[in-house]
């Protein structure tokens, strides 16, 4: 480790990412729930002590959720991977999970890596300053505000819906936010035109136009968390066979590229469209060039200037990103006519997959159908063959392999995040984030919680669908038009929220059942219970509204056909869609 003083970007203190304190993270309560009640302490330590103790705290707290993934990524996930390297097979990745925290051995590996590589993470090193190229500067020395970097803040033309700031209110970020937003700017920044930097060849007119946002901003990320961050890292480390030779983390790239051209670094305002090597490489991507700009104030060292300009561009998404769930599109067969014969045969349609994006406003249990979609073998079946599916993340996959491995009941959370960009992706219009427990046998698609969930799901929205069509039925008889499903909110939408806090409990209270099916369908049997009052409490606001012309209705010529449209038919219609719905609780209604 270099001990000696040195000063930073603009005759400021050094500021190293592994020594400061610049993350919130909340220690462990004694519960080792990471739902429990009682959070424990919040304190600002650096990179260092996160790792060396990570069996000791339970999550990092962040400005913004995207943080937390960014931070993840660009950091914490590729050190532990390149100092210990990946768990060779399931075995081993089952071991190093259950033992709880990092062996000896691993955390004299880990100590050792952050002291040899402790000069490559200052933030403000005037040679190689952590994820940014010294000197980087426009042809008329141009710099923007520090705002550039916050998602939230006002800049150009990203103006959040209610922002307390305008542009040209100056943002003093410390170090700690700084570097923070830094990275977040690396994985989400938006595909504005950026600022075109001397030394930069494919600039033109002083920028540089068609960036795509940054890589995460392509995807919905999935991340499995667990109880401590320990539980967390390793849950994000698939296990498999060692990196390749030159897929490296970009600190690492950077020193050895300089070494080559017999430099300091190698980081220099030029980019490049290419894939990623590996895991290292892809979660430590460079999609921007950046430099930030700090000065000394009163209250300490500030960073009030930016540079933000192209860098790196991802060409493609790779197969083997690992926080994404995936849409498998899969084209019909086409028949073609062979021999002379004239033999009829189909030829296979190749399957394609693009990165699913979550849906603002739609709580993620609404998607299990992707996150429990395991099983991605391909079939000989026609109708499977030609129709869309999804495949779940590579970790929830793996994890699914694993699942009689796993503690029992082992508390495991997926947290899905995301932003929705707007206007060509140059402005950001929403964050998506959203938080839930998924049991581990639940991955098993051979298993009951794996039914049982996907059925639960699609009843409540069966159930919306059932609202709504007693809304329409009631505007109909009263001579108006149903409510249009992409304007206005529905009374199906408020059902749906109303289930929300009912399906968490059922996900958290089906992690004990394991394949007891009695308890799987007792728990079936009292969601069914409280959908059914949830339905029926939105439902009767609905009838709560109806005029008294409702009672004699309306009648309706569509399609040579004449529909009355009254309360009394509108009631019956959705009792009986009820009933198709909950059918346990029909069942047991009618047999008392």
């Amino acid at each position: 480790m270099r001990l000696e003083v040195r000063k930073g970007l603009g005759g400021t203190e050094l500021f190293n990412l592994l020594d400061e304190p610049w993350l919130p993270v909340r220690g462990l309560d004694g519960s080792r729930e990471p739902s429990s009640p009682n959070l424990g302490a919040v304190e600002d330590v650096g990179l260092r002590r996160i790792l060396l103790e990570s069996d000791r705290l339970q999550d990092l707290v962040v400005d913004l959720p995207t943080q937390k993934p960014a931070i993840l990524r660009q950091l914490l996930l590729p050190i532990v991977l390149h100092a210990l390297g990946r768990p060779a097979d399931p075995a081993r990745w089952t071991a190093m999970f259950r033992a709880g925290a990092f062996a000896p051995d691993q955390r004299r590996k880990l100590a050792d890596y952050l002291d040899e590589h402790h000069h490559l993470f200052d933030l403000f090193d005037p040679v190689d300053p952590f994820g940014q190229v010294a000197g980087l500067c426009t042809a008329k020395g141009e710099t923007k505000g520090s705002a550039l970097l916050v998602a939230t803040a006002a800049t150009g033309n990203n103006v959040p819906l209610f922002s307390s700031r305008t542009e040209g209110d100056p943002l003093e970020l410390t170090p700690a936010e700084a570097a923070r937003w830094l990275v977040h700017t690396h994985c989400w920044d938006t595909a504005a035109i950026k600022t075109g930097v001397v030394g930069d060849p494919q600039a033109k007119a002083g920028k540089t136009t068609g960036n795509p946002t940054g890589p995460l901003g392509q995807l919905g990320v999935v991340m499995p968390v667990g109880r401590t961050m320990y539980d967390t890292l390793l849950l994000n480390v698939p296990s498999g066979p060692p990196p390749l030779s030159d897929d490296l983390p970009q600190w690492s790239r950077r020193a050895r590229e300089g070494r080559i051209e017999g430099s300091l670094s190698c980081a220099t305002p030029a980019w490049q469209t290419r894939p990623a090597r590996g895991l290292l490489d892809l979660w430590t991507w460079q999609s921007r060039r950046i430099r930030l700009i700090p000065e000394e104030t009163p209250a300490g060292t500030r960073v009030t200037r930016v540079i933000v300009a192209a860098g790196d561009r991802l060409a493609p998404t790779p197969a083997d990103e690992p926080h994404t769930t995936w849409i498998r599109d899969r084209p019909a067969s086409r028949t073609k006519k062979t021999g002379k014969t004239g033999t009829t045969v189909k030829a296979a349609a190749p399957t394609s997959e693009r990165p699913r994006r979550h849906q603002p406003g739609r709580a993620a249990w609404r998607g299990l159908e992707a996150l429990l979609a395991v099983d991605s073998a391909t079939t000989d079946d026609e109708a499977t063959a030609t129709r869309a599916g999804f495949r779940t993340s590579a970790l929830l996959g793996a994890l699914s392999d694993m699942a009689d491995r796993m503690p029992e009941a082992y508390p495991l959370q997926v947290e899905l995040t995301g932003i929705t960009y707007g206007n060509q992706s140059a402005v950001i219009e929403d964050v998506f984030f959203d938080r839930i427990p998924l049991p581990l046998i639940a991955l098993d698609p051979d298993g009951i919680v794996y039914g049982s969930l996907l059925a639960a799901v699609e009843q409540a929205e069966r159930l919306a669908a059932a609202v709504n069509n007693l809304s329409a039925d009631l505007r109909r008889a009263g001579g108006s038009e149903p409510i249009p499903w992409d304007k206005g909110q529905r009374p199906g939408d408020t059902l749906l929220h109303a289930l929300d806090p009912v399906v968490r409990r059922l996900l958290a209270g089906l992690r004990t059942v394991g394949e007891d099916f009695d308890q799987s369908e007792r728990g079936l049997e009292a969601w069914e219970e409280k959908a059914g009052r949830a339905t029926w409490k939105v439902a009767e606001q609905v009838f709560s509204t109806a005029a008294p012309a409702l009672f004699t209705g309306r009648s309706v010529s569509k399609d040579g056909k004449e529909y009355t449209f009254r309360l009394s038919t509108a009631e019956t219609n959705f009792r009986d869609r009820l009933d198709a719905v909950l059918t346990r609780r029909a069942a047991r209604r009618k047999g008392r």
